[in-house]
C-alpha cells in the first residue's frame, strides 16, 4: 500500500473514518468556560451523538472536560484511540507529531481550516489515516442526513 492511500481526501473515505470510529481523543480541546469555541462545541456534539471523547489539553485545562479526565499528551491516554481530532494551528502540529506516532491511532483528523501537509505525510507513512481541513461535526451531520434519507443541502 502506498502511504498516499492514507491521505483521506474524498467524501467516502471521510465517512468511513467516521463510521469506524468510536473513541476520539481531542487534542487542543477547550473547557466548558469556552463552550462557544469549536474546540469545545464540536467534541460536545460528537459526545452527544455517541462518541467516547477523551480530552487532551494543550492550554493548561486540568479537567474534567465533558465529564472526562484530561490528559496532557495523546500518548498518555490509556487504551486504543480510533481517531485524534486536532484543534491546533497548522504551525503547532509539528510539535505533536511524535506524540501522535507514539500512540498510533487509526486516524488523525485536522479540523476545518487546518492543513499541515508535512505532518500529514509523516503520519500517513506510519500507516495512520489522515483527514485535513474538514469538520467532524459537519461530516457527521452529513452522514446523519444521508441515513435519514434527507437530500444534501
Amino acid at each position: 500500500m502506498d502511504w498516499k492511500d492514507n491521505l483521506v481526501e474524498d467524501d467516502a473515505g471521510v465517512q468511513e473514518v467516521l463510521a469506524s470510529s468510536r473513541r476520539v481523543a481531542v487534542l487542543g480541546i477547550r473547557s466548558e468556560s469556552q463552550a462557544h469555541k469549536p474546540a469545545y462545541a464540536v467534541p460536545h456534539y460528537l459526545q452527544a451523538h455517541g462518541y467516547d471523547i477523551v480530552p487532551v489539553s494543550v492550554h493548561g485545562e486540568k479537567g474534567p472536560i465533558l465529564g472526562q479526565p484530561v490528559y496532557s499528551a495523546v500518548a498518555d491516554v490509556p487504551g486504543a484511540v480510533d481517531v485524534v481530532q486536532v484543534f491546533r494551528k497548522p504551525e503547532d502540529i509539528d510539535g505533536h507529531v511524535e506524540d501522535l506516532l507514539e500512540k498510533k491511532p487509526r486516524a488523525v483528523w485536522f479540523q476545518l481550516g487546518i492543513r499541515n501537509d508535512a505532518a500529514a505525510e509523516k503520519l500517513a507513512r506510519a500507516g495512520i489515516r489522515v483527514v485535513q481541513d474538514r469538520c467532524m461535526k459537519v461530516e457527521l451531520m452529513k452522514r446523519e442526513r444521508e441515513q435519514a434519507g434527507v437530500a444534501p443541502a
